[in-house]
C-alpha cells in the first residue's frame, strides 16, 4: 500500500521515504515526547535495547531542559510525576 500511495503522490520510493523513515519518524516522536529507550526497543521488536539506543541516541532531547523541569517539578505544588521513581518500589 506504501509504494503505491507514494507514486500516486509523485513521491521517489526508496529508503528515504519508506517504512525505515516512518520507523525513524516513530522513534524520533516518542524521544521527544521522553519515552525510554527500554520501551522503545519493545515497541521497536528490538531485542536489546543497547541496539535501540545506539540507532537512535542521536535523536534524543537534550537532557538539560527535562532535567531542570524535573527538579522545578518536585519543588513546586505540581509535586513529582505520577511515573516518578516513587512508583519504581511499589512492586517490591
Amino acid at each position: 500500500m506504501w509504494r503505491p500511495a507514494l507514486r500516486a503522490a509523485s513521491v521517489e520510493t526508496g529508503r528515504d521515504n519508506g517504512m525505515h523513515a516512518l520507523r525513524h519518524f516513530y522513534a524520533s516522536v516518542l524521544l521527544d515526547a521522553g519515552e525510554s529507550i527500554k520501551a522503545l526497543s519493545e515497541y521497536l521488536g528490538h531485542h536489546d535495547p543497547g541496539f535501540t539506543l545506539r540507532t537512535y541516541t542521536h535523536l534524543m532531547p537534550s537532557s538539560g531542559t527535562r532535567t531542570r523541569a524535573a527538579v522545578d517539578r518536585v519543588f513546586s505544588d505540581e509535586g513529582p510525576a505520577a511515573d516518578g521513581p516513587e512508583r519504581a518500589h511499589e512492586g517490591d
